[in-house]
């Protein structure tokens, strides 16, 4: 069975420290603790005091001062974990962890995922091929030699890098490395762990070379991994569960995200807020357990963004300047049917083509596959679709020969709608309102990736209102923007309001209308 030595990386809270080890170790496991040499000494003479008796103990065998984004990071983990190679022979993996990381599955969990899957766990990326620098600093990390601390002494760390900027004094990356990138939250074999190790005495011009680099906790354990490991056998993902904000700050869990926590694919999460006592107490208490079954449903990711987007709407493409004074056609019309439901919006769209015979387009702007007609390039992704909306309406129009052309697009498309009834063009829009049942709306969060199948009843039941709110609100917006050709169809209305919606909206008789609205399979879910 895997025996764990847990790699602790801490500078602050010794009684949660306390706890932490004893928690992890009652379970048979190890811990090798590196304490930062500019913490308060009183707090680490209580943590040595408090597990001096602990055999599943040990302690980095030298402390450093550590400082975020610094080469000290990574030589207070390898100093831990030289520890735990020394102190524990048994141990078979070597798990990264800091002080604000709590186990999210038991024990007994734990030990049989690793006894499963013979393989490394860490995020490795390609550092210059990826995105996983979102901004910032890039390939300046590596050429450039950082010798000062840019949050604590910032003008020394932007002189020393303008200075070699402009004296052009960069650095070649070791012939044989290709620099990886990703989370410092790893778990490692022991095999993985001693070739790691040995790296480190026999290549002397990487060491050299990781140490003047920016933030080296990123990438030197990520790239010395794929230096010495199989491709084969790395998993390129942390098994511990952090979400980051658009700021690039770590997100804090709190008392009721324990349902949320259990959920996830991941064995350990990153991070528990201090005020969180009773989660604390919960995952506590989990670790120890047996015969626990865990329904994995994994939408921790996606709820979160989803959650947090909801209060940033905005305009997304702002209009570019070759497009400012583009139009569609001053005598073409655009329909644009709009529903949450897309395919009562694709039937209606269907009813409307056979018996109208105008060109009709699927949600082109929603869909990658929605058919397209080649038009040398601008209709390939949803990203240039969207980008050049005008442009590819102009040539939809041209292509097909008409003035009047039929479009699907969701209620989300508030900056598109908005965009195309400012054009000069006639622009006309029927807002399909549809019932949305309960089965509906978790069928929904299911196949946005906000739900899983293993999603708990408790957590489906706080999310529903919250996406059956969000539909609403959509509405509202829509609404709000007072677009001067906008007819509504709605399922709770009778035939006859319906047919004079659909009449205004196709510019058709009503008895035409009507013979398209009777389609008595509109609203079937």
């Amino acid at each position: 069975m895997a025996k764990i030595a847990y790699i602790l990386l801490c500078h602050k809270d010794p009684d949660a420290v306390i706890k932490q080890a004893e928690r992890l170790t009652a379970a048979g496991d190890y811990m090798a603790i590196h304490f930062d040499a500019n913490a308060d000494t009183a707090h680490f003479q209580q943590i040595k005091t408090a597990l001096n008796d602990n055999p599943s103990v040990t302690f980095a065998h030298r402390r450093i001062r550590c400082g975020w984004g610094e080469w000290s990071l990574v030589q207070a983990t390898l100093y831990a974990v030289e520890a735990a190679v020394d102190a524990f022979p048994r141990a078979t993996h070597f798990y990264m962890l800091s002080g604000d990381c709590m186990a999210i599955k038991t024990a007994e969990y734990v030990h049989s995922f690793l006894d499963d899957n013979d393989a490394d766990f860490i995020e490795s990326f390609d550092y210059f091929e990826s995105d996983w620098i979102k901004t910032g600093f890039k390939e300046e990390r590596l050429v450039y030699r950082h010798f000062f601390n840019e949050r604590t002494q910032k003008k020394r760390f932007y002189a020393s890098f303008q200075l070699q900027r402009r004296l052009g004094l960069t650095r070649k990356i070791p012939a044989d490395i290709d620099v990886m990138i990703g989370s410092q939250w790893w778990c490692l074999r022991r095999r993985t762990i001693e070739w790691v190790l040995n790296f480190t005495r026999e290549r002397r011009d990487v060491m050299r070379f990781f140490r003047g680099t920016w933030i080296p906790d990123e990438t030197f354990f990520q790239t010395v991994v794929r230096h010495v490991v199989p491709e084969d056998e790395i998993r390129s993902r942390t098994l511990t569960f952090l979400l980051f904000s658009d700021y690039g700050m770590p997100v804090t869990f709190y008392d009721d995200h324990y349902d949320l926590l259990l959920s996830q694919d991941f064995l350990f999460a990153r991070k528990i807020s201090p005020a969180a006592i009773d989660l604390k107490r919960r995952l506590g208490l989990l670790y120890a357990a047996q015969n626990v079954h865990f329904q994995i449903s994994n939408e921790g990711s996606s709820l979160f963004k989803f959650l947090t987007g909801r209060g940033r709407i905005g305009r997304r493409f702002a209009t570019r300047f070759w497009e400012t004074e583009s139009t569609l056609g001053r005598n073409r019309e655009l329909l644009i049917i709009i529903c949450k439901k897309w395919h009562v919006a694709k039937r209606m769209l269907e009813r409307i083509r056979q018996m109208t015979n105008v060109p009709a387009i699927e949600f082109l702007f929603n869909e990658e596959h929605s058919p397209l007609p080649d038009l040398g390039g601008i209709q390939t992704t949803l990203e240039k679709r969207t980008r050049h909306r005008r442009a590819l309406m102009r040539m939809l129009f041209d292509y097909y020969g008409t003035d009047r052309l039929i479009v699907c697009m969701d209620p989300g498309n508030i900056d598109l709608l908005q965009d195309f009834a400012e054009d000069r063009s006639i622009t006309r829009m029927l807002e399909i309102n549809c019932n949305f049942t309960k089965d509906y709306l978790i069928g929904h969060a299911m196949r946005v990736g906000l739900a899983g199948e293993q999603t708990g009843a408790e957590t489906l039941e706080r999310l529903l209102p919250t996406i059956r709110n969000d539909i609403v609100f959509e509405s509202d917006r829509i609404r709000d923007a007072d677009f001067e050709h906008l007819d509504r169809l709605e399922e709770s209305a009778d035939l006859e309001q319906n047919t004079r919606a659909l009449a205004r909206f196709l510019s058709v008789p009503e008895d035409k209308a009507r013979e398209i609205a009777e389609v008595d399979y509109l609203f079937a879910d």
